[in-house]
């Protein structure tokens, strides 16, 4: 009965580990997905501004100038 003992302490320790496991890749998935979703849509502003500064410059409108640096 001895090895029965050692052969489920040995099962759950793993299932143990495995469930640990398994909350740590979810929460790595979640910190990414959260990522993913800041990039996307950084990604989206970004694209319509280049969207209406091509229109601007198509249609002849002036692009606002960014001033220079003090240091030049």
């Amino acid at each position: 009965m001895s090895d029965d003992n050692e052969i489920l302490v040995d099962l759950q320790t793993r299932l143990a580990f495995q469930d640990h496991t398994i909350t740590e890749l979810n929460d790595v998935i979640a910190d990414q997905q959260k990522q993913i979703d800041t990039i996307n849509l950084r990604l989206k502003m970004l694209d319509d501004k280049l969207r209406s500064l091509e229109e601007s410059v198509d249609t002849g409108r002036s692009v606002p100038q960014h001033e220079k640096p003090p240091h030049y």
